[in-house]
């Protein structure tokens, strides 16, 4: 009996060892809160109203006159890298070709003509038949008429090519962001008019108005949040990329340019109002600030918090400067960044290298597609 029960226990453990070699079901993703760190609101916060722009915005026209023959497109329409756009009468295009391929064709005659001249002077000249400066003046002659092919080829080149210039393709994908009004089927155009803008797909900015008083307190590289007029809930991240060399004639104002994080494109059209907000006098490094539900104490008793890699959508721990406790939030002086995702509650229950679903207050996930697919891949 006794060693029954042996084989029993024996058995039992065999079974165990047995489950614990099977390979552990993947963890799935735990849903955080997370937010951007905003400006530190205060007396020297300022406000500038903008319009979101295309990055790159192209005047686009013919590179030769012509009467317009067709648009396919209007404003507002989107377009894919050479789309055709508007074409022109090819017409007298394809008539210029032809008499420039006719000049080539009767150049090239007289070269042959010229070529066996020069031969039979040459031979004539070894029998001393003719003098030599007849024989200098039949190779001048030749060199003339090969001197006349070339350019000949060279203007049925250019002409061809306008054939091809009769037709507006779009350079990249985007949207038109403008029409010429008066751009209709039959008027005429010339060479450089511009009849579309089309604002490319390559990113989205906010275009603001700076004071003279401010250029020193808005630098490029200066952190600014953006409050779409038409879109609740948290501001987007901003940085000023570019501030006009020279102020406008009539307001004194330079222009500036806001960008965007790429993963707040989706939440801003072209043409929309947006409000720029900026801290005065910070020279861009201006403290931002997080809820004081962010902020986690780590191993050597810093401060820290805990921020979403964008790519593989796991935490990392970023130990952080913090200033004077508020009621609520607490200024961060170093760190982080602005576009930074940081968790803003439950920190105490997460690790290092956690594979988290990144959602805002709407419980909208934040991550780009590729970074969720990018995780995945890894598990």
């Amino acid at each position: 009996m006794k060693s029954v029960r042996w084989m029993g226990i024996a058995l039992g453990v065999a079974a165990l060892a047995a489950c614990s070699d099977k390979p552990e079901a993947p963890v799935a993703a735990v849903p955080v809160l997370v937010v951007h760190p905003l400006v530190a609101a205060g007396d020297g916060t300022m406000v500038f109203p903008g319009e979101v722009r295309a990055r790159q915005e192209s005047a686009l026209s013919f590179r030769v006159a012509g009467k317009l023959l067709r648009r396919d497109v209007d404003a507002g329409q989107r377009v894919v890298k050479g789309q055709l756009l508007a074409e022109l009468d090819p017409a007298d295009f394809a008539l210029q070709a032809r008499a420039s391929q006719a000049q080539l064709a009767a150049a090239q005659a007289e070269l042959v003509r010229a070529r066996d001249d020069h031969k039979r002077y040459e031979t004539l000249a070894a029998q001393q038949l003719i003098s030599r400066s007849a024989l200098d003046q039949q190779a001048a002659a030749f060199k003339a008429a090969q001197g006349q092919v070339d350019a000949a080829r060279a203007n049925a080149d250019v002409l061809g090519n306008q054939a091809g210039y009769a037709q507006l393709r779009a350079p990249a994908d985007g949207v038109i962001a403008s029409r010429e009004p008066d751009a209709e089927a039959g008027q005429v155009v010339a060479a450089g008019q511009t009849l579309f803008t089309l604002a490319a797909d390559d990113g989205r900015e906010v275009r603001i108005d700076l004071p003279e008083a401010m250029l020193r307190d808005f630098p490029v590289g200066t952190a600014v949040q953006v409050e779409p007029w038409s879109r609740g809930g948290p501001m987007l991240p901003g940085t000023i990329r570019e501030v006009a060399a020279a102020a406008d004639p009539q307001s004194r104002t330079f222009a500036a340019r806001v960008s965007l994080a790429a993963d707040a494109l989706a939440d801003v059209s072209l043409g929309q109002s947006a409000r720029v907000h900026g801290l005065a006098g910070g020279n861009g490094k201006a403290a931002l600030q997080l809820p004081l539900s962010a902020l986690q104490r780590g191993a050597d008793d810093r401060a820290s918090v805990w921020v979403v890699d964008p790519t593989t959508a796991r935490l990392k721990a970023v130990p952080v400067t913090a200033g004077a406790y508020g009621s609520d939030t607490v200024p961060v002086m170093s760190g982080v960044t602005a576009s930074d995702w940081v968790v803003a509650a439950g920190g105490h229950l997460l690790r290092a290298g956690q594979r988290v679903t990144a959602v805002d207050r709407q419980n909208r996930p934040v991550l780009k597609p590729a970074a969720a697919a990018a995780t995945k891949a890894g598990e």
